[in-house]
């Protein structure tokens, strides 16, 4: 599995630290940015990082933000995007058995690191059930190619 991994700088230090967590983890990641505190504007890096998994250059996304709400409905603007917001672990476990979400954002002034840390753990080795949820996927699917 290889994850992308990116934020804006309200993200920025929790990004940093889920960074390590993947390192000691073993799981394959790109840094897609930003790469300081210096402020950016949170679409930038929502957009290159979700349109990178739409395209399946990788397997899921985490975009960090400073609450995760705006890079929640930034990456969810492109096509083929699921992109849940996550300040719980049965959320984050939820959002992919259920919703099959390809990208788990979170909000680094909201969150600390231990809690974002499990919060990923959940999330990268939950699967989707399919089955009924596929139904529900398929209709939201079906609704953005209009």
């Amino acid at each position: 599995m290889k994850i992308a991994v990116a934020s804006d700088h309200g993200g920025f230090g929790l990004k940093e630290e889920i960074i390590k967590f993947l390192e000691e983890k073993g799981i394959e990641y790109e840094d897609m940015g930003t790469f300081s505190e210096e402020p950016v504007d949170y679409p930038d890096i929502a957009f290159k990082l979700a349109e990178a998994v739409a395209r399946g250059e990788y397997d899921r996304g985490i975009l960090i933000c400073g609450t995760g709400i705006g890079v929640t409905i930034a990456a969810n603007k492109v096509k083929g995007i699921r992109a849940a917001l996550c300040h719980d672990v049965y959320s984050a476990r939820m959002s992919r058995l259920h919703n099959n979400a390809n990208v788990l954002t979170m909000g680094g002034r909201v969150i600390g690191p231990g809690l974002a840390k499990a919060i990923v753990e959940e999330w990268l080795k939950a699967e989707f059930e399919g089955g009924r949820h596929q139904r529900r996927i398929d209709k939201i699917s079906s609704y953005e190619n209009r």
